[in-house]
């Protein structure tokens, strides 16, 4: 159930990713930042509970040093079935959502994003590596590294209490 991967790089800042429109995004931009990764759909059963939350954490700690990064993903009975720009839409319109929103990943298999990768690497599961469904979460310490994954069945305001440690811990540079 999810073979090890090796993993080269050390943090997420040293990851390159595609926003929604296609444009490359350095995630060294979020050095000094705690950041929440999830990979989100706009068809699942989670949607709303979750992209609710999501948008409420964001508002509340935004201004701290917070951000989410959520990346759309179709690998779950097909529940984000159209195009990056359209998910981005969906999040941003329905939503409100005000972080930001990158294009359609694959979280799984050989072909899963390098970015999800190393997540899974770092904080597997007893189930091992693999991502179970939409709106799995990751969150990030400000210096890159993996705190924590939290199943899709976690309301993002029941992890709260760990933003706002990560928040409160100082900068290191890895």
């Amino acid at each position: 159930m999810g073979a090890s991967v090796s993993v080269s790089e050390k943090c997420i800042h040293e990851f390159t990713v595609k926003n929604s429109a296609g444009k490359e995004v350095d995630l060294s931009v979020y050095r000094g930042k705690v950041v929440l990764v999830v990979n989100v759909a706009s068809k699942c059963g989670f949607t709303k509970s979750n992209y609710t939350q999501l948008t409420e954490l964001y508002r509340r700690y935004r201004d701290q040093g917070f951000v989410i990064l959520a990346f759309p993903c179709n690998q779950f009975m097909k529940q984000e079935p159209g195009t990056s720009e359209a998910a981005h839409a969906f999040a941003c319109t329905r939503f409100k959502a005000e972080y930001p929103v990158f294009q359609k990943v694959r979280v799984n298999g050989h072909n899963a994003a390098p970015l999800y990768k190393f997540l899974k690497s770092r904080k597997p599961t007893f189930l091992g590596t693999r991502i179970q469904w939409n709106f799995t979460k990751f969150l990030v310490g400000k210096d890159g590294l993996v705190i924590d994954r939290y199943g899709p069945t976690v309301p993002p305001l029941s992890i709260e209490t760990d933003i706002k440690m990560a928040l409160a811990e100082a900068t290191i540079n890895p």
